[in-house]
């Protein structure tokens, strides 16, 4: 087997390209799992931003790793509409969702994680992949100019948000504020269908969808404040309320529409992973469906399949794959369909490859009524 590139994702295929005769093997050893990082090999995870995925291996070669991994936070004031709307959102390398950490089931996971001087406020991470200690939150306060480093090993397969959590009023402030991200945790032996045989993915792209709360003014205008504390208590009133002001993926109206459209060709099987940090949203890719769909995350259970619409509870994240075949936009969806067209949660695909007529064709195109 060969190890090839596609889209930014290491897989692996033979040289022929063609499935190999199905043979009889022998009966698997069982294998100790490696529970201690001691002599484990090191590597550094560049992570990129949103909706794009750090370069990795669908099947895992080799022992377990320590994965190390970097995440700087930053404060900043953002943009979030078309029409203007700012708000001070709290992040992880500067994106909303932070950036997609990827490593395989029994890597130990080395996070370093930065609050600059720059910033304002305490922050941490609570990573729901790991066990113990608050997720690691109990591990990771930093004030600013401080940076911690601690390790955590990834015995859970699937999906799974990441959130800032430094205490109180501030856990939710600040996952509303932007700052969450997910980390996938793929089988040593990659992904799997429902009947249990590997499965590939061509693409993979991270959708994490946010829900923000920003303040008005007497006139019904969004407030814009000059620094990241001025608006805290307003928007605070605004949280209490549960309606959000902006349903958006990855941290904007029409961030994932128009130039920042997905890509695929037909015949891609693209593996979409969905988060949610704080509400309960349900996708819907308009035009596909979910070919395999693991709804609550987990790489360990049979995926369901050819789903019209999933669920992502709040607070996890979930995976669904879908082979494209035809070409055209695709749109995907949260199924609110208010929240998607009138709040913004929703994204486009734009799709190359020959139209297949037997799959759909109109018959007769719109004219005068006979």
């Amino acid at each position: 087997m060969a190890l090839v590139l596609i889209a930014g994702i290491a897989c692996s295929s033979d040289s022929a390209g063609s499935t190999p005769a199905a043979t009889e093997e022998p009966a698997a050893t069982a294998v100790p799992r490696v529970t201690s990082p001691d002599g484990l090999e090191r590597v550094t995870q560049t992570v990129v931003l949103p909706p794009m995925m750090p370069v990795h291996e669908q099947v895992a070669t080799g022992a377990p790793k320590i994965v190390e991994v970097r995440l700087e936070i930053e404060e900043k004031l953002i943009e979030i509409a078309p029409d203007g709307t700012k708000m001070w959102a709290m992040t992880f390398n500067g994106s909303v969702p932070g950036p997609m950490i990827v490593v395989h089931q029994d890597d130990f996971v080395e996070l370093t994680l930065v609050n600059p001087a720059t910033n304002t406020l305490q922050h941490n991470i609570d990573l729901h992949a790991a066990t113990g200690a608050l997720g690691g939150g109990d591990l990771t306060l930093v004030n600013p100019g401080e940076e911690v480093t601690f390790r955590f090993q990834a015995t859970k397969t699937g999906v799974f948000v990441y959130h800032c959590a430094p205490g109180g009023i501030m856990i939710p402030l600040h996952v509303v504020s932007g700052m969450n991200g997910a980390i996938m945790v793929l089988p040593r032996a990659g992904l799997s269908d429902a009947q249990g045989q590997p499965v590939k993915y061509d693409k993979a792209y991270y959708i994490g969808e946010q829900d923000f709360y920003v303040p008005t003014d007497e006139n019904g205008a969004y407030k814009e404040y000059a620094t990241v504390g001025e608006g805290i208590g307003d928007t605070l009133e605004v949280m209490k309320t549960l309606t959000p002001s902006h349903i958006v993926f990855n941290g904007a109206v029409g961030a994932l529409t128009g130039d920042g459209a997905l890509s695929a060709n037909v015949g891609d099987n693209v593996l979409f992973i969905h988060s949610q940090a704080n509400r309960d949203t349900r996708p819907h890719l308009i035009g596909g469906h979910g070919d395999l769909v693991w709804e609550r995350g987990s790489f360990d259970d049979a995926p369901q399949t050819n789903l019209e619409t999933w669920f992502i509870a709040g607070g996890s994240a979930g995976a669904a794959m879908y082979e494209f075949k035809q070409p055209g936009l695709y749109a995907y969806v949260n199924h609110n369909l208010i929240e998607a067209i009138l709040k913004g949660a929703a994204a486009h695909i734009n799709v190359e490859g020959e139209w297949n007529n037997d799959l759909m064709e109109q018959i007769k195109a719109p004219g005068p009524i006979n």
